[in-house]
């Protein structure tokens, strides 16, 4: 019999869509038929790849309507947020596509040292690339590893995760129709087996791994079990801190990270999970986040009213009630009351937003990644304190500082020593919790390895060619 995978709608449980695994063969013959399709593909002109990319937009946009509701059917976000993912991937798409030109170009070697010889670098592909991408943000992650990958003349195995099947489905659907050819792009729905055999398969050239450490370490095992040398990229999780300095405007900063905290219930790699407030604002500052956070509506994430829905299972809502009792337990103080959030049932999806105060470092909730609408702040006395707790953490993907920079010199030059000083692979000023696509998207630690988005973004779906030609020989 064959394996199913079934998709349980977050917020009432019930089933929504099954797909079927399928026989080794014929995912052998899929990766077989991709390696053919590749090599056509990439013998066509990069200004035609990138004006079907133009068309691949124009029929995504052509989705919009549908996508919101089928979003939060899958994974539960609020139907009211959905048009954000859609503008992102369309930003991102865009962008990677006015790059692609020029950061695909050979690069050229002037020869005046060497007299006689023409010397260049090409950028070629690397063959057959699988994609495995995440539910949280199904759209905005794949575009970042997709799109690139075709452009740059790979062919794509995209395979979703079980709790976003369609969102693929949907992606393969208006590549094929903008004229990307079949076979170029393919969805794969595996079961980690599966997933495990695409890996190690010979004409795999490269995965890139949207997930959690757990996931990360199984990939990258996996490929070096491999018999060749796959390339691997990993983006995975985060304990994204956010220090709100003595100058920061409190009137524009509070809401702010209180959305980079609670956003799609906090289920982001690269959300607010703790934040560090000096000693001079603190009060104010917890005053001000709780008063906001009490105002989110829980609930139904179909009616156009919410803005906070379920997390995306049962058992990764009582992992997070876990760990915030835990939290507790050793001391810390949670400010928001439960009975605020009717909604939020044990044996249910929906997780009431948490705020906690008089935690430390030794409680999980400010070390290890919660992925769901919990915050601690804690207070400190310098920059000093702050910058040595941002860093004391096993991740390494975002971290931001809220100064007012804009009318004190003295915090520009603050917040380059924090940019020098944190070991993460985004520094944000006055921002959090966005992916900037002309900006280099990649993590330090336990965070991942690799990079997408920007121009870096395609060097790591493409391998330099050398070419040395000798052309005067007397």
């Amino acid at each position: 019999m064959p394996e199913i995978q079934t998709t349980i709608t977050p917020h009432n449980q019930h089933p929504y869509v099954s797909r079927e695994y399928p026989p080794v063969s014929e995912l052998d013959a899929a990766i077989q038929n991709a390696v053919e399709a590749q090599k056509a593909w990439a013998a066509v002109p990069l200004k035609e790849r990138i004006a079907i990319g133009r068309k691949f937009i124009d029929e995504f946009k052509g989705m919009a309507d549908q996508i919101p509701l089928e979003l939060t059917m899958q994974m539960g976000r609020p139907v009211s947020q959905g048009a954000g993912e859609i503008r992102g991937f369309v930003e991102r798409a865009n962008h990677m596509l006015a790059i692609a030109e020029q950061s695909l170009a050979d690069v050229p070697l002037t020869d005046t040292d060497k007299p006689g010889f023409k010397r260049f670098i090409k950028r070629v592909p690397l063959g057959v690339v699988l994609v495995i991408a995440p539910w949280n943000f199904p759209y905005l992650v794949s575009i970042n590893s997709v799109l690139p990958a075709i452009i740059a003349g790979n062919a794509v195995l995209l395979k979703p995760s079980p709790q976003t099947p369609v969102t693929a489905e949907r992606f393969s659907d208006a590549l094929l129709r903008a004229g990307v050819p079949k076979n170029v792009i393919q969805v794969v729905h595996l079961s980690p087996a599966l997933t495990t055999h695409v890996i190690q398969h010979p004409s795999v050239d490269f995965v890139s791994f949207t997930g959690s450490v757990v996931g990360g370490r199984a990939v990258a095992a996996a490929a070096a079990a491999a018999p060749g040398f796959t390339g691997v990229a990993l983006e995975l999780g985060g304990k994204d801190p956010a220090y709100v300095r003595e100058d920061a405007d409190l009137d524009y900063t509070v809401g702010e990270l209180v959305d980079g905290a609670f956003f799609n219930s906090g289920q982001s790699c690269c959300a607010i999970e703790r934040i560090y407030v000096h000693e001079s604002l603190y009060d104010e500052f917890v005053k001000r986040f709780v008063d906001i956070t009490k105002t989110y509506k829980l609930g139904d994430p179909t009616k156009p009213e919410t803005n906070l829905g379920p997390v995306v299972s049962l058992a990764s809502a009582e992992r997070i009630r876990k760990q915030v009792a835990d939290a507790v337990a050793a001391g810390a103080k949670a400010l928001i009351p439960e009975d605020l959030f009717p909604a939020a049932q044990p044996g249910t999806a929906y997780v009431a937003p948490q705020v906690l105060v008089d935690v430390n470092h030794s409680m999980d909730v400010m070390k290890e990644e919660t992925f769901g609408p919990v915050v601690g702040i804690q207070k400190v006395s310098s920059d000093e304190e702050a910058l040595t707790l941002m860093n004391d953490s096993p991740y390494g993907l975002t971290a931001s500082v809220w100064t007012n920079a804009a009318k004190n010199p003295a915090s520009e030059e603050a917040f380059l020593r924090f940019v020098d000083g944190l070991e993460t692979g985004t520094v944000f000023l006055n921002r959090c919790d966005y992916l900037d696509p002309a900006l280099a998207w990649t993590g330090v630690k336990d965070s991942g390895r690799g990079v997408s988005l920007s121009k870096f973004g395609y060097d790591q779906l493409t391998r330099a060619k050398s070419v040395h030609m000798k052309v005067k020989t007397s």
